[in-house]
């Protein structure tokens, strides 16, 4: 459960490492993102001589959540920190590893590309 003013690890090799979300696109009445989901955030840290500086607004995709996930087998999922990644055009990662697990439920919800740069899949 990702809300306005939450700090997330970043899950990539794009130079950023914590990202401050700031807006949850689709309507007025959207508080809250999950897993799949897509916010727009500022970069809090980055390191020096990366693609991404730190203050610069970006797009990602929710990729682990501490709040449990249900799934539709009816089991739940849920992880130790909230992470996501960057994309740049479309749904596309900016960057080209993806660190740490990474759900199915991305490759549901249209982020092949992130599926198989992933080194594990939950």
């Amino acid at each position: 459960m990702i809300q306005p003013r939450t700090m997330l690890k970043v899950a990539d090799n794009t130079g950023a490492k914590i990202i401050q979300c700031f807006n949850i696109p689709g309507g007025t009445r959207k508080h809250y993102a999950q897993i799949g989901d897509i916010i727009v955030g500022t970069v809090k840290k980055a390191e020096p001589r990366h693609l991404v500086k730190t203050h610069e607004i970006v797009r990602a995709v929710i990729v682990r959540q501490k709040k449990a996930y249900r799934r539709t087998d009816g089991s739940y999922i849920r992880f130790d920190d909230n992470a996501c990644v960057i994309l740049g055009m479309g749904k596309e990662p900016k960057g080209n590893r993806i660190l740490g697990p990474i759900p199915r439920e991305l490759k549901e919800k249209g982020f092949e590309k992130i599926a198989t740069l992933a080194e594990e899949s939950v």
